[in-house]
């Protein structure tokens, strides 16, 4: 493996973990868009750019997720409740998703995550005030919303933030509970849809060594080690930096970078 490529997934491992504790938003969003760029540049198959991306972003964010949920636990933050009852309908999602995502073709999952990306950007470029209720859903119901967070999650290969936070705190839950709920339920959805993307991938032809499924290794090493450490100090910059314009800057980006997979 030459240094350039271990370079550039240290500097993704930077970059997701720092804006993931600084702007809350997952590191997906992030390594998902460079490992694309990355691999293309490597010279993997075009056919499976977009899947061993999104398969090597579920898999790396395992380790950060757990690491962001370790330290909310220490703060008392998760609502361990409401993660269980989310849980069973998260992992059939995630399973779910990345059956999908495996029948999509290299273009259409590379567009649907820049349709993603879209989203995102929009909704850190104009924050919507979420309305809440004290009425929580029911078992079943949060199954249901657990399938639905679970599955567009592994297919964009995020850990779900993005879609949980705003549905907790639309339940009744406080900001902070609900982001601390969130980085424990984003553990399960990169599991199960790792996992999947192992299954799925498993003898396809012209994948790269090192790879299992659609989940490459060294990719996955190289984010980790950069990753982990800059969450916790994302999360202390949160507190001195003017997050709302580093949101907007960070939307813009967002929006160049889907614009790009859209019409690549």
């Amino acid at each position: 493996m030459v240094l350039t490529e271990m370079l550039a997934y240290l500097g993704t491992g930077i970059l997701s973990g720092l804006l993931a504790g600084l702007l809350g938003v997952g590191g997906g969003v992030i390594i998902v868009p460079a490992l694309i760029l990355v691999f293309g540049h490597l010279g993997f198959a075009p056919a499976w750019l977009a899947h061993l991306a999104v398969g090597t972003s579920l898999a790396s964010i395992i380790g950060t997720g757990w690491s962001s949920t370790l330290a909310h636990h220490r703060r008392g933050a998760v609502q361990w409740d409401l993660f269980l009852r989310l849980v069973p309908g998260i992992i059939l999602g995630a399973w779910a998703g990345a059956a999908i995502a495996a029948l999509l073709p290299q273009v259409g999952l590379q567009r649907l995550f820049g349709g993603f990306l879209c989203y995102v950007g929009v909704r850190m470029l104009w924050p919507r005030r979420q309305g809440t209720h004290q009425t929580r859903p029911g078992k079943w119901g949060m199954a249901l919303a657990g399938g639905g967070i679970g599955a567009l999650s592994a297919i964009v290969g995020i850990g779900g933030g993005t879609l949980t936070v705003p549905y907790l705190v639309r339940t009744g839950l406080d900001l902070r509970q609900a982001v601390a709920t969130s980085s424990a339920c984003g553990v399960p959805i990169a599991l199960a849809g790792a996992l999947g993307f192992v299954i799925s991938g498993w003898g396809r032809e012209g994948l790269p060594a090192m790879s299992t499924g659609f989940v490459y290794w060294p990719a996955v090493l190289g984010i980790l080690i950069t990753s982990v450490p800059m969450a916790p100090l994302g999360a202390r910059l949160a507190h001195r930096l003017p997050v709302p314009l580093l949101s907007r800057i960070f939307g813009t980006l967002l929006l160049l970078m889907a614009a790009k997979l859209l019409l690549g």
